[in-house]
This record gives structure tokens, C-alpha cells and sequence, in this order.
């Protein structure tokens, strides 16, 4: 890992050390350990993704090659800032984990095309609701996004064990055993690892059931066929259909990643140095992060969000500028446009694949869970807001027929656990304020410790 001093840097205009000039001797192999901290979760979102819609491997290489260069797009925008757009923070830009639970949700009920026009109707929503920022955050408290997240994780716990049991339900013994030893590995690596490495640990866990079903013959690894540059195709599923009804997942999801916004740029403002704005510096980041979706959505995939994923890092590096994590997304621009890679991970077997899911959408869970303790659930009212919210978002879950009586569209927005389980928590949370049994919010943030594995709500 490298470990950097001060010598050989030049600080900019500001003075302030996340507008420090660092030379490019010291910035490549920096930018590289950002890349290597984050690359897991947009190879994991992709082939979750890719193989829950049966994409073939060439569709898998050009989603992924699509995916890399948002990351890159998103990286640049937010590290530099232009227009209203970026806080000028040292943030990178990922595939939302939960975003793209929901966005999966929505292809398998509606079909991608609709998927994509929500992603569409749920970046402009969020460039919409920017003015009143600081009206729409107080719906989602940590009560109301802890909720939320662990109903996304649970959902997709189920999403991803499917890919391991096959459409039908009845997996074979190779499948589940590269899935265990895919799950196995990423565990080992997380325990032995440290830094940068630790945080590979999904990726790792991955590289290791690949190579154990080529080298056994549980699997077949086939890299989908092409050369030269990977340019990410335009409408991949079509003409977008917008059906806002079906767009309600993606649509509440959106506003609440102003919570998580929140969180985030108070954390690195603080990890640099620099005194946290978010009046400021909120609506920009979220600005860029709608921006890169609406991008998102114009080449098939889900929304895309600014993460605080390598701010562990930057704290065991001691290098707060901005420019390493604009680097990492020129890095990340050319890893999506240069064919060969994207076109060798597409032959990750989908047992493989589904190992790695388990874990990162377990994680999106245990997220949840931890968002839920910082609700101070014991106050009475507030943890019988959390149980009947949970309640009816899980619901439709482990019951779909649920709803199966009742007219579509109660189908469509209460069959959806995540949307029936926020509505609720929002509604009943409204109710304990009006009524006074609120004495205090307490402030989402993104706890300062150690970086978990991939996941990002």
C-alpha cells in the first residue's frame, strides 16, 4: 500500500488540503488503490444485473463497460465540480446496491424498458426536489432509512439465492458448492486482509470461484467474443416506458438518498479537513449524482450514487485531495472503454455471481439493522413504528399473492415491500411527530469506522 508525505505536492489556491496538487509519479499508484477499493461493487451490481435479466455475455460486456465509465463520469464530476455540479470532495460514484435491487424488481415485474424510464422519472425527481432539500430530508431519519434499507436487503437476499437455485428452483450440487466456496473466499479474504485489500474482498471472492469452476469443470468460464473499444450502446432494452406506478420504488428511493447525502458529505468534509457545508454542498452532490443517472438510464442501468466507500482510505493514506479520486475515474473511464476487460468478466458462471450477491446484499442489510439501532428504538413509539412498518414491508415478501384480489395497482405499490414498508414508516413517523412523541432526530451519518465490504444502499 502506499503511504504518502507531503513532499512534492502543491497545495492549491484554497490552502486547504483536498485542493492539494499532488505529481503524477505519487498520483497513478493512489488513484489505484482507489479503484481497487471500489471496482467490487460495479462487477457485482453488473452481473447481478446481467444474469437475473439473462443478458448474453456480449450485452454483459457492453452493461459493464457502461457501468465503469458512469463510475469514471460520476468520479470526475463530483471530485472537480462544475456548474452547480460535484462538491469538490474526494468522492467516487457507484451502481447503488439498492438502487439496483429496485431497478431489478421493477425489469422482472414490468420489463427493463419500463425499469429505465424509471430511472429516468427518478433522476429528474431528485433535480426537481433539490430547492426544498431541507424539507424532504426530514421524511427519512434514520427510523425511515433503516427501514428501507433492510427491506431492500432482505428482498435481495432472495433475488440473489435465486441465481444460485436456477429459475426452477432446484440447483444442483456444483452450484450451490462454487456459491459456498465464492462466499467462503470473500469471507477469508475480509478476515486476513487489511486496507485497501480488505476491501476488495467481494472482488477477490469472485476471481476465486471463477477459477475453481474453470479449473474443475463445475462451470464453464466463456469471456464474451470481441475486440478493440467497448462503447456502451444507447437504449439497450428499447425506447423507455414510463409507467410512474411502477416507477414508485425507484421514485421514494431517490429522495431518500438525500438522507444518505446528507451523511456522507458531512463525513468527508470532515475527513479532509474542510468545515461541512451541506446547505451547500448537499444539493450539488446530489445535482451530479442525478445527472450520472439520467445518464444511467439512457444506457440501461440504475441510478447511480456518490459513496463514501474510500474515505477509509483516504484516512490510512493521509492524502485528502481531490484530484486522486479524479484520477481514479480517469482510470475508470478507460477500464470501461478498453474491450478486453469487461469482455473477460462476462464469463463469471452465474453461480459465482449469486455467492457474491448473498453476501453484498446481506451486507445492504446489516446496513439497515445498524441504521435501525441509531433510531433509538427504545423508545416505545418510535420501535412500534419500525415493527409495523417492517410488518407490512415484509409482507408481500415472504407472501407474494398477497394482493393478488385486489385491483393492479394496489398490487403495484403495496406488493413492492420496500415501497409499502417506507410509505409506512413515513406516515406513522409523520403521526409520532404531530403527536409530540418525537423528542429528537437524531443525525444520519455514515459511521466512522472501518470500510465494510462492497455494499451501498
Amino acid at each position: 500500500m502506499t503511504v504518502t508525505s507531503d513532499k512534492g505536492s502543491s497545495v492549491g489556491r484554497s490552502g486547504s488540503p483536498v485542493d492539494e496538487r499532488i505529481p503524477l509519479r505519487r498520483l497513478a499508484p493512489l488513484a489505484v488503490q482507489h479503484v481497487l477499493a471500489m471496482i467490487a461493487a460495479p462487477i457485482s451490481t453488473v452481473f447481478l444485473t446481467a444474469t437475473a435479466l439473462h443478458l448474453t455475455p456480449a450485452r454483459t460486456a457492453s452493461l459493464l463497460s457502461t457501468v465503469l465509465v458512469l463510475c469514471g463520469l460520476g468520479a470526475l464530476l463530483q471530485s472537480l465540480g462544475r456548474y452547480g455540479f460535484g462538491a469538490r470532495l474526494p468522492f467516487v460514484m457507484l451502481p447503488g446496491g439498492a438502487a439496483a435491487a429496485l431497478f431489478l424488481q421493477i425489469a422482472q415485474d414490468h420489463g427493463p424498458a419500463v425499469a429505465s424510464g424509471s430511472v429516468l422519472l427518478a433522476g429528474c425527481l431528485l433535480l426537481a426536489v433539490l430547492p426544498l432539500y431541507a424539507r424532504v430530508v426530514r421524511l427519512f431519519p434514520p427510523l425511515v432509512m433503516g427501514v428501507t434499507v433492510l427491506l431492500i436487503g432482505i428482498a435481495m437476499v432472495r433475488v440473489a439465492a435465486q441465481l444460485v437455485t436456477g429459475p426452477q428452483g432446484h440447483p444442483g450440487r456444483s452450484a450451490v458448492v462454487l456459491a459456498a466456496i465464492t462466499i467462503g473466499a470473500t469471507f477469508a479474504a475480509f478476515v486476513l486482509l487489511r486496507g485497501v485489500w480488505r476491501q476488495t474482498a467481494v472482488l477477490l471472492g469472485m476471481v476465486t470461484g471463477t477459477l475453481v469452476a474453470a479449473a474443475t469443470g463445475l462451470r464453464e468460464f466463456t469471456p464474451a467474443e470481441g475486440s478493440g473499444w467497448a462503447l456502451p450502446s444507447p437504449f439497450p432494452y428499447g425506447t423507455p416506458q414510463f409507467d410512474l406506478l411502477a416507477a414508485l420504488p425507484l421514485l421514494i428511493f431517490s429522495l431518500t438518498t438525500l438522507a444518505e447525502i446528507t451523511g456522507q458529505t458531512v463525513l468527508n468534509s470532515e475527513t479532509v479537513g474542510r468545515d461541512p457545508r451541506p446547505a451547500q454542498d448537499v444539493p450539488r452532490v446530489a445535482r451530479a449524482d442525478a445527472a450520472v443517472s439520467l445518464l444511467g438510464g439512457v444506457f440501461g442501468t440504475s441510478l447511480m450514487v456518490t459513496s463514501s466507500e474510500n474515505v477509509g482510505l483516504t484516512k490510512l493514506t493521509g492524502v485528502r485531495s481531490r484530484y486522486v479520486t479524479a484520477a481514479a475515474g480517469v482510470l475508470l473511464l478507460a477500464a470501461g472503454l478498453l474491450a478486453p476487460l469487461p469482455r473477460l468478466l462476462a464469463g463469471i458462471p452465474a453461480p459465482v455471481v449469486g455467492g457474491s450477491g448473498l453476501v453484498v446484499y446481506a451486507m445492504i442489510a446489516v446496513m439497515g439493522a445498524d441504521m435501525l439501532h441509531r433510531a433509538e428504538l427504545r423508545d416505545n413509539a418510535q420501535a412500534m413504528v419500525a415493527a409495523l412498518a417492517l410488518a407490512v414491508g415484509l409482507a408481500p415478501v415472504v407472501a407474494p399473492g398477497l394482493y393478488g384480489a385486489f385491483p393492479g395497482w394496489v398490487g403495484t405499490v403495496l406488493g413492492s415491500g420496500v415501497v409499502a414498508g417506507t410509505l409506512t414508516a413515513v406516515l406513522l413517523h409523520a403521526v409520532l411527530r404531530l403527536a409530540g412523541r418525537v423528542s429528537r432526530e437524531p443525525r444520519l451519518r455514515t459511521p466512522d469506522r472501518e470500510p465494510r465490504l462492497s455494499s451501498h444502499s
